[in-house]
């Protein structure tokens, strides 16, 4: 139980030191200058499929931009809600918005990626935002990410919006993502190497030099991806292009779902593209089950007479400390802080049910569509 123990803490130990390393690299991106940017438009590109319930404010803040010239273009995805008269309402008010519909869904197209595409080839900005219909962005987020692309050589920059939980479900699952991204991502060698596999983004918010996004093939190069996220920022590093990342939660907010079975399917149809891979997921659950899991177990046996107390103890408190320094800097819910065991060890259960549950046909299914899984 001692050695087992010991295990513990240097896994805790690893997320602990990257997440130190990457709190500290990921900076928010400074303020752009006041006034319109000399250097050109951001076109706000927001696919959109049956999002009226969401849209509303996103709309708003999109058009509330400030420090920079925008363009906002909604792109309906056969939508079967008022999602199209939501959009022509606000049109009417603000020049800058207009609203296109995407053409039927070619073949081997998943449907963001597709409308995405369709996006890109309507906008006339040097820059393109991608946000989600749920991300409301603040009035200089456009302004500036645009500037911290020109400031470090970036072709694209992303972050992570402030992602706002309502209910259990969601606090016990949405946290993963930072999680994932500052405990186990190396933000620093991330930024000298140009290695595909180091590339990451979140899907929710990215901006790209719209040269080399159609440098390296937009979206076209990923089109059957359901990961954006993870696949396009190396479908640009494998061109040769940088990525880079800053810290998002002061640029938007977003709520992804609205209770666990959302969330659940949400992560899950994703999941062949991320961690849930016969190679990887081994190995992610050594590190996540060994360094956040096993520490409160280990504690509970030492308790009751096994093992070294101070070892689970530390690895345990370990743990707990890197999540809270993870929390507090991306402004999520403090609740979640003390509910992290159980996170991992649900977002690990998510992974292995997605790897080994039998799959009809090899489909995944999400916003009314199917596809081949990955």
């Amino acid at each position: 139980m001692t050695l087992l123990a010991l295990a513990a803490l240097l896994l805790a130990l690893l997320p602990a030191a990257l997440a130190l390393a990457n709190l500290v690299a990921l900076r928010p991106p400074r303020r752009a200058p006041a006034g319109p940017d000399p250097d050109g438009t951001v076109s706000i590109l927001i696919p959109a499929r049956n999002e009226a319930a969401n849209l509303g404010p996103t709309l708003a803040a999109a058009c509330a931009s400030t420090g920079v010239a925008v363009e906002v273009i909604v792109a309906d995805d056969h939508s079967t809600d008022a999602t199209p008269a939501l959009v022509a309402e606000h049109a009417a008010r603000d020049p800058r918005l207009r609203l296109i519909a995407v053409p039927p869904l070619p073949p081997g197209w998943t449907g963001k990626n597709h409308a995405c595409h369709v996006l890109a080839e309507a906008a006339a900005g040097r820059y393109l935002l991608f946000v989600d219909a749920d991300v409301r962005l603040e009035a200089g987020a456009a302004a500036a990410l645009a500037a911290a692309a020109r400031a470090r050589g970036a072709a694209l920059v992303s972050g992570v919006p402030r992602q706002v939980t309502g209910s259990l479900g969601e606090r016990l699952t949405v946290p993963m993502i930072n999680l994932l991204l500052l405990g186990y991502l190396p933000v620093p060698l991330m930024r000298r190497l140009r290695d595909p596999a180091l590339g990451a983004a979140c899907g929710q918010l990215v901006l790209v030099e719209a040269g080399a996004y159609r440098a390296a093939g937009g979206h076209g190069a990923i089109r059957a991806s359901l990961h954006d996220g993870v696949q396009l920022p190396r479908a640009f590093r494998r061109a040769g292009l940088a990525t880079d990342l800053v810290a998002g939660a002061g640029l938007a907010t977003c709520r992804m779902y609205t209770a666990f079975g959302q969330a659940w399917a949400g992560f899950s149809k994703n999941a062949h593209e991320g961690l849930a891979t016969p190679r990887a997921l081994p190995v992610w659950t050594l590190l996540l089950g060994g360094g956040h899991v096993l520490p409160p177990l280990l504690v509970l046996a030492a308790l009751a007479g096994a093992g070294s107390l101070p070892l689970a103890s530390g690895s345990l408190a370990l743990s707990l400390a890197t999540r809270a320094a993870i929390t507090l800097a991306t402004r999520e819910d403090p609740r979640t802080i003390l509910l992290h065991p159980v996170t991992v060890a649900l977002a690990l259960a998510l992974q292995w049910n997605a790897l080994l549950r039998p799959r009809r046909a090899g489909v995944a299914t999400w916003k009314g569509r199917t596809y081949p899984a990955a």
